[in-house]
């Protein structure tokens, strides 16, 4: 899957690295980097930023995914587990790559239409996560 959406993003000869984990991991891993001592879905942590980012150009980053909550999450909004984790996957390398939810009501609207449309050709339709 993180293939096909570096594909579909232009970013072919790209790689980054996955961690799947459970909630108290994911948690720890908040707290420490962002100072948010609460569990989340996904969390990325970018090559592409600070003053070492042209060391390795083709390495974009980490994407941190709470197993736990995504199974929670799929549940909740009634997909299958691979789908949710397809989505928060998304998410994750849209992050690695400088799109940002949190700042300005205006990126975060670009990044949700980005989502929609890497999810879209995906096979995944209009099951976006809206405000993750």
């Amino acid at each position: 899957m993180a293939e096909r959406i570096l594909s579909d993003l232009g970013f072919r000869e790209s790689e980054l690295s996955i961690l799947l984990v459970d909630d108290d991991e994911i948690q720890r891993l908040n707290r420490e980097y962002l100072s948010r001592d609460h569990p989340t879905n996904v969390l990325a942590f970018a090559m592409r930023e600070g003053e070492d980012k042209h060391l390795s150009p083709a390495l974009l980053g980490d994407v941190v995914v709470s197993a736990e909550t995504a199974q929670q999450e799929a549940l909740q909004r009634g997909v299958t587990l691979e789908e949710e984790m397809a989505l928060l996957l998304t998410h994750g390398i849209l992050h690695l790559l400088g799109y940002d939810h949190e700042d300005a009501p205006a990126e975060a609207a670009k990044m949700e239409a980005k989502e929609q449309e890497v999810l879209t050709r995906l096979g995944l339709g209009n099951k976006g996560l809206g405000g993750v």
